[in-house]
């Protein structure tokens, strides 16, 4: 296609408010623009890339058996409800009234739906499995977006859904997606990790996420670097390093005037940080609780949240009126109060608030001076020991760019989602629910593939596969050559990007680099006397000479050499 009457809006300058790597590059090189916090407009080459990564999708998931349908972005209230998420989910959710009065809201994700029609469409387990898929628009009401597409209030996704008869069947469609997203994210040309994570909303018994690693991300994987397990830190366990424990053998009360926080009781005892407890008091539905942590650990809200349901900290005021003492001297002797304590406590002796303004009790054994549950509570860090092995944990951030989940009967139970079995009795469906971001594959790939010019872009998601630049357009040999050129790589069946602008050589360059195709063919003044044009592949920068009436093969030899990005 030409330039000269495409819609290209490159710009010389990064965008005001943009942080992320991606969110430059795409505004800046015309695949998007934004209009309004987390709305943004996909212009030709930002549809051309997901295009791309939409066929590789589709390809993945016929493959595994599924069946592209559309399903309704405006959903009645009243499926949400039968499942119980109408009240659970908060103000995430766009909701509206018809016209009717009638309440609704706009799909975040489709599993009622999905429910509902296997309701009305399924009778028997003949018809089972099934797997039934669309790319579709979706709506989140993020209170802060950010980062370009990364975080939108309206987003395409492929969302897919299993069908089972039982655990086993639902087993193995789960292992089908979680191979087809492998090839699907390989295909993309990302480095991702396969990652265990917390259901959260969707609930069910499992799920995984697809993880491409960035600084971009907001999310955050623990990552043992000798045995490659990882897990969304929401998830993931550590061994943290053990301090040398002292022989402190009986409980004592010791004054502590004016220490309040851990650094400051650890400075005043001359002890180290590691053996002293946090304890900081919630209040959740039912009531005060205590949460129990090593004093140089900080506190995994979802983790708690799994534990006891929605919860918040206590203010300083609660704090005094439950226990009788200020926030600093809390401790976990002598209170009448349900007690959580990290697992990771379940050694040692330890230094803990006595409840008392101005002293600590020393010599503290959990399990031996109270009671508690134990459960793993502790925010996994950098450097922490593998559960699996004997590795090291690294934290790294990513961004999600699929998540899978195992749904079980979460919601075909409520939305009488049924079939028959051989003997005629009535079972609920099994489900399964899988996602995938087109908009975030695309800026996970910028955020993998970039240097200080530009994007870098993988030849399997790349807007177009060569980038025809010539130097000057009202040269007619120059012109004419160009064009020739052009035909004969459209008729080879590449996708071209021909740039046939009346502009100044440097700001094509500039802008070919800001594209980021993977091959550019320079037809300049050398064509001209030498019969020669320039091939350059974007991604190492290579340049070669090579003889006109070479360019096409030369250039389809390239591509079959560095299949697959």
């Amino acid at each position: 296609m030409r330039w000269s009457t495409l819609l290209i809006p490159t710009l010389k300058e990064d965008p005001a408010e943009a942080e992320a790597v991606s969110h430059k590059l795409m505004v800046r090189s015309g695949l998007v623009r934004q209009l309004a916090a987390g709305l943004y407009c996909y212009l030709p080459l930002g549809q051309r890339v997901l295009e791309k990564i939409h066929a590789i999708i589709r390809e993945e998931m016929n493959r595994i058996g599924g069946q592209e349908l559309i399903l309704p972005v405006l959903h009645p209230a009243e499926l949400w409800q039968q499942t119980g998420r109408w009240a659970e989910i908060g103000e995430e959710m766009f909701r509206l009234k018809d016209r009717g009065k009638r309440d609704m809201c706009l799909g975040m994700t489709h599993e009622e739906i999905i429910a509902w029609l296997a309701a009305k469409e399924i009778r028997s387990y003949r018809e089972l499995p099934q797997i039934w898929y669309q790319i579709q628009v979706k709506f989140r009401d993020e209170a802060r977006p950010k980062s370009g597409v990364l975080r939108t209030r309206e987003f395409l996704m492929k969302d897919s859904y299993s069908l089972d008869a039982d655990e086993e069947g639902l087993q193995q469609s789960y292992e089908l997606h979680k191979e087809a997203y492998g090839r699907i994210f390989g295909r993309c040309g990302l480095n991702f990790y396969v990652v265990e994570s917390d259901p959260g909303m969707m609930g069910g018994a499992g799920s995984h996420e697809f993880m491409a690693p960035s600084p971009a991300g907001e999310d955050e994987v623990a990552r043992c670097k000798s045995c490659g397990h990882a897990a969304n830190v929401e998830m993931a366990a550590s061994r943290p390093t053990p301090p040398t424990f002292p022989s402190w053998s009986s409980l004592e009360e010791v004054p502590t005037p004016g220490a309040r926080s851990i650094e400051e009781v650890s400075r005043f005892l001359q002890i180290d940080p590691r053996l002293t407890l946090k304890t900081l008091m919630v209040i959740t539905g039912e009531g005060p609780l205590l949460c129990l942590l090593r004093g140089d650990h900080q506190l995994h809200e979802r983790k708690v949240q799994r534990l006891v349901g929605p919860y918040r900290p206590a203010h300083r005021d609660e704090v005094k009126e439950v226990a009788g003492v200020e926030a600093g001297f809390l401790g976990p002797l002598n209170l009448e109060l349900p007690l959580v304590i990290d697992e990771v406590l379940a050694e040692g002796v330890y230094v803990a608030g006595a409840n008392r303004e101005g002293y600590h009790l020393r010599g503290v054994v959990p399990g031996k001076h109270f009671s508690a549950r134990y459960a793993d509570i502790h925010q996994v860090r950098p450097g922490d020991g593998c559960v699996k092995c004997d590795g090291v944990i690294a934290v790294e951030r990513v961004i999600e760019v699929g998540n899978i989940f195992k749904l079980g009967t979460r919601y075909s139970t409520p939305l009488k989602a049924v079939y028959l079995d051989e003997k005629g009795q009535e079972h609920p469906i099994v489900m399964g629910s899988y996602g995938i971001g087109p908009a975030r594959i695309a800026a996970a790939a910028i955020e993998q593939n970039h240097d200080g010019e530009g994007t870098i872009w993988p030849e399997s998601i790349a807007p177009f596969q060569v980038h025809l630049l010539l130097v000057n357009v009202k040269d007619q040999k120059m012109r004419g050559l160009g064009e020739e050129l052009y035909r004969a790589l459209m008729a080879a069946g590449l996708e071209v990007l021909y740039d046939d602008r009346d502009e100044r050589p440097g700001v094509k360059f500039k802008d070919a680099d800001l594209l980021g195709i993977p091959y550019r063919v320079t037809v300049g003044n050398r064509a001209i006397r030498e019969g020669q044009v320039e091939i350059r592949r974007r991604r190492t920068k290579e340049d070669s000479l090579v003889p006109v009436a070479e360019t096409v093969p030369r250039v389809q030899a390239l591509f079959s050499r560095t299949r697959g990005g």
